[in-house]
């Protein structure tokens, strides 16, 4: 037996780990026992949200794609790429959900036999950047741990047309949210190219989407406060916290008076297409995610897509991430119709 067959056994098992919300099907080659007890947790929550909505899952199918490998005699290190797509029901409406996943999986042979001893989720939604570039004078404490070094160093396509500090006047706009979710779920599973691309794109992802939407940047050109993003220029990387840190992002969100705006609600179903939902997986007044809601279920529940784990029409709450934790808390953020 080959290690790639372990590898390919590995993700067969862990569709019907999804479909039987248990860990057994992986238990005769996963040896890492901090995976699986994460999963177990996991599993557990994925069985009582899916119980409350009413949701079945029917199939689960999952891409592997293996990026790199670093193999030896007896151990391989492989960056794999998961590409899973899930489809189940509520009531008559068929759902389909889909993810990219990346993990290093480190594979051992024991009398012939390979195994995976490690399972290292890369791109989790609970990763956060670290600094890099120039630092704000704005609450840099918060930030500075949030914000990043690049992939991309290409430079953005900019609509001049609703872009504030370039217009005449104060003219008001409609925020198009078919265009914002059309843009989305064009990009969901991939950087635009026009963009840089974050290691943590999450919050980088939505403000693309908000802005596809006609929302206007408030271009100060200091990293501490408007809306903005212009990209690289001479070395240096140029965009607001606001754009690219989920902290920033959803306290721009709301305080912000012109232009993009938002207001929080206290439920989940009043937000619309369109809309913007902020993650605080610690409950301690830091946000870390973010997401757009791309669709509803037939509950009348958000669906969301976002990036960093790369999802498209995920079921809002979350709670099928490892990120989760009991001290979660969400913020609900409805985006001013009048920009």
């Amino acid at each position: 037996m080959s290690w790639k067959t372990t590898l390919y056994d590995y993700v067969h098992h862990k569709n019907q780990m999804d479909m039987d919300y248990s860990v057994e099907p992986l238990l005769p080659f996963v040896t890492d026992r901090s995976y699986l007890q994460a999963q177990i947790k996991r599993l557990a929550r994925t069985s009582h949200s899916d119980q409350d909505r009413c949701f079945f899952p029917a199939k689960s199918e999952t891409r592997l794609s293996i990026l790199h490998a670093h193999e030896q005699a007896e151990k391989v290190i492989a960056n794999i790429r998961l590409r899973r797509t899930s489809v189940g029901s509520i009531g008559t409406q068929d759902h389909e959900e889909q993810r990219l996943e990346t993990e290093r999986v480190q594979l051992e042979e024991l009398d012939g036999k390979w195994y995976i001893v490690s399972i290292e989720a890369l791109g989790s939604e609970r990763n956060q950047l670290h600094s890099a570039g120039q630092e704000g004078s704005y609450e840099t404490s918060e930030y500075v741990n949030d914000y990043g070094t690049a992939k991309s160093p290409s430079m953005p396509y900019l609509n001049y047309n609703i872009l504030p500090y370039l217009e005449p006047g104060n003219r008001k706009a409609v925020y198009d949210r078919a265009k914002a979710v059309q843009y989305a779920d064009m990009w969901w599973d991939k950087g635009n190219p026009a963009y840089i691309e974050f290691e943590v794109d999450c919050s980088n992802y939505i403000s693309q989407c908000l802005f596809a939407g006609g929302a206007p940047m408030h271009y100060t050109g200091k990293r501490d406060s408007g809306w903005w993003y212009k990209g690289r220029y001479n070395g240096q990387e140029l965009w607001s916290y606001s754009w690219a840190v989920a902290h920033g992002l959803q306290r721009y969100l709301l305080l912000n008076r012109n232009g993009l705006t938002a207001e929080e609600v206290p439920q989940a179903e009043m937000l619309e297409l369109g809309d913007v939902i902020s993650y605080d997986w610690d409950g301690n007044g830091r946000f870390q995610h973010s997401t757009i809601v791309t669709a509803k279920d037939e509950n009348g529940m958000p669906l969301v897509n976002a990036h960093t784990t790369s999802s498209f029409h995920r079921y809002w709450s979350y709670k099928d991430s490892v990120a989760w934790t009991e001290r979660t808390q969400y913020r609900f953020l409805h985006i001013a119709d009048l920009l």
